[in-house]
């Protein structure tokens, strides 16, 4: 299973992006799929999962409100709408599948599949 993530960029605070994750392999329409990011002398933190479906979603607080995870298991794709950016978003954003669950997990451990994320930079 790949994953393969793209979309990152730099953007002023305010703005927006969107990162998208693309899986190869596997049987995407039954992987929880999950966003994380890491920033430069921190831990991978948890942004957002959603189910196989898609009509289930978890975020994580600081994303509430400004993130939005959506899939198409047509496209074997992932997506997140990052809108209302701030510097704090500045991180590297990777896209993880969990093939054990069906409800959207925000424990790392329970990912099985990672990509190599994707830079997103936001100036102030």
């Amino acid at each position: 299973v790949q994953l393969q993530a793209s979309g990152g960029g730099l953007v002023q605070a305010g703005g927006s992006l969107r990162v998208t994750c693309v899986v190869s392999g596997g049987n995407f329409r039954q992987y929880v799929m999950g966003w994380f990011r890491q920033a430069p002398g921190k831990e991978r933190e948890f942004v957002a999962a959603t189910g196989w479906s898609g009509r289930s979603t978890a975020y994580a607080d600081s994303a509430k409100g400004r993130f939005t995870i959506s899939r198409d298991n047509a496209k074997n794709m992932v997506s997140l709408q990052m809108n209302s950016l701030k510097p704090e978003d500045t991180a590297v954003y990777s896209c993880a599948a969990d093939k054990n669950n069906i409800v959207p997990t925000s424990r790392i451990a329970d990912y099985d599949y990672w990509g190599q994320g994707t830079q997103v930079t936001v100036s102030s």
